[in-house]
């Protein structure tokens, strides 16, 4: 067979998938080994049915669960009341508690800094969950609207079973690259005004997501890193400190500090390189360290 040694390789990619329930990852790599089969070979109909088998395991995961036992006691209103549960209902309550969150997050920071530079400062960290939230749809996962926490920040919660690590990756970078793109917005807007509210917008946003890059705990970085080997990982940490010195940015070396950490980590990923994601990493320190430094050139007005 022409193409023996590839489809043996995505063969066991896709069973290594499957053994760790990536469900999704595992069909992607069934799929490719199909494309290279010919359609008529009993390989080709035996990997259909593989992929049918994994198309209903992942439905099955994301099904929706059964309607509550008490709605039976509603006797002729119950179907009513199941659709108001899984309809439009429940996509306002939905909307209901992102709104109400958002509105309170910009109370808390319009009641510190006032509410121009208060609700500028809620903006941008919505800009930043829109970028996850964005990049888990594009992929055609379910994900929920952002849900704000005054005084520590907001999440965006998704269906990540059974993805790979490099989409999770290019999921939590979308984040910081969204906050670059606020931060660039605000920077421009400066250019045109002089006006220090704009400015200090775009440092507020371009600190925010540089901070949210170092890779420890739940911050994006971490989660990056699940997908960057050693040699990545240690070419992220000399770059970072490399925008530290140039720059004068000393958050940076936090990063730099957080992947030179990392690059020993026990538990270092067994995949290929990818360095699409390294780049991705590096010019969102370099450019986000940038943007911070210009924070110390504005002064919020309140």
């Amino acid at each position: 067979m022409v193409h023996a040694a590839e489809l043996e390789q995505l063969a066991a990619q896709a069973q290594a998938h499957e053994q760790r329930r990536e469900l999704v990852a595992a069909g992607e790599n069934w799929q490719a080994a199909l494309a290279l089969l010919p359609a008529d070979s009993s390989q080709a109909a035996w990997v259909r049915a593989k992929l049918a088998e994994l198309s209903a395991s992942v439905a099955k995961t994301h099904a929706e669960p059964p309607a509550p036992s008490w709605t039976r006691r509603l006797g002729p209103l119950a179907p009513l009341a199941v659709l108001l549960l899984k309809g439009k209902f429940l996509l306002s309550l939905l909307k209901l508690k992102f709104l109400l969150s958002f509105a309170t997050f910009a109370g808390l920071y319009w009641a510190l800094y006032g509410p121009r530079f208060g609700i500028g400062m809620a903006v941008l960290v919505l800009v930043h969950e829109l970028g996850h939230f964005i990049a888990v749809k594009r992929r055609g996962l379910h994900a929920e609207l952002p849900f704000f926490i005054p005084g520590f920040g907001a999440y965006v919660r998704w269906a990540g079973g059974g993805v790979t690590a490099q989409t999770r990756a290019f999921v939590s970078l979308a984040g910081p690259l969204a906050g670059l793109i606020g931060s660039a917005f605000c920077g421009a807007v400066w250019l045109q005004t002089q006006e220090g509210l704009w400015i200090g917008l775009a440092g507020f946003s371009a600190l925010l997501n540089l901070l949210n890059l170092i890779p420890v705990w739940t911050l994006d970085g971490r989660h990056a890193m699940a997908a960057i080997d050693r040699p990545g990982r240690i070419a992220i940490a000399v770059a970072a400190v490399v925008f530290a010195a140039y720059l004068d940015q000393p958050l940076a070396l936090l990063v730099a500090a957080g992947a030179a950490y990392r690059a020993f980590d026990k538990d270092l990923p067994d995949i290929p390189p990818d360095y699409r994601i390294t780049g991705y990493f590096i010019i969102l320190v370099g450019v986000l360290a940038y943007f911070a430094t210009l924070a110390s050139l504005g002064v919020p007005p309140r």
